[in-house]
């Protein structure tokens, strides 16, 4: 379980976290909120990529504050944007590449590499080189070279935004899949589909948490109210 207390976090003097506290024990969370909501910095606080300035995150009751290397061991993270996670020159190295840190002999390391590389469809580009992958392979890429590692628990931050209809919903069945309990950030509400739970996120903080259906309602309600008071101002604005 990942148990947040009272987070607050904040970039340049603006709070983007404001008073967080949360259980987070399903085994299907979503994440849903307009650009700048708090979203991706809330993400990021699950693994310890970013510490908060006040307020704890714990990870089967170990602070991402003390410890963080244990908690990114359990909290696996894909980024939106899989050209940024990978490192290696092939697509095999990339995956070795999480695995440097457990003390696994080269035939072990190779197993579990071909057996990830084959689980998501990507053992017959082993040796080629990473960046010259599809989109959706690099995707996929950056999953795998998460998996590999079994991480108890995967935070996903927006992994189909930069993908086609195809591949997106390849990512999201794979996601859907998974043993592990999965946290998914996205703006593609359809892929919330079967959640356990989905919260809204406005202004650094929670303002909704709930079924998928009734978050999904709640945000839509947000947003359309946001774009009418838009409107407004810019009628308002213009009127002589």
């Amino acid at each position: 379980m990942i148990r947040l207390r009272d987070v607050t976090h904040a970039y340049e003097g603006r709070t983007v976290l404001d008073g967080i506290t949360l259980d987070l024990a399903e085994h299907r969370v979503g994440i849903i909120g307009a650009n700048g909501s708090g979203k991706s910095t809330l993400a990021r606080t699950l693994n310890g990529l970013v510490v908060p300035d006040s307020g704890s995150v714990l990870v089967d009751d170990r602070g991402t504050r003390r410890d963080p290397h244990a908690a990114r061991r359990r909290v696996g993270f894909v980024f939106s944007d899989a050209s940024a996670q990978i490192l290696m020159p092939t697509v095999a190295e990339d995956v070795a590449l999480g695995l440097r840190h457990f003390g696994l002999g080269p035939e072990e390391t190779r197993r579990r590499v071909d057996a990830v590389l084959r689980r998501h469809g990507l053992i017959d580009h082993r040796d080629h080189p990473a960046h010259l992958l599809s989109g959706g392979q690099k995707q996929m890429l950056a999953l795998a070279s998460v998996l590999v590692t079994e991480p108890d628990v995967l935070v996903c931050d927006e992994p189909t935004t930069l993908l086609d209809m195809h591949n997106a919903r390849v990512i999201g069945r794979t996601l859907r899949a998974l043993p592990q309990p999965l946290v998914l950030l996205t703006h593609q509400l359809d892929m919330l589909d079967g959640f356990d739970r989905v919260l809204v996120m406005d202004g650094g903080r929670v303002v909704f948490d709930g079924a998928p259906e009734a978050a999904i309602g709640h945000y839509t309600a947000l947003m359309d109210a946001r774009q009418e008071g838009a409107d407004r101002a810019r009628a308002e604005g213009g009127a002589v």
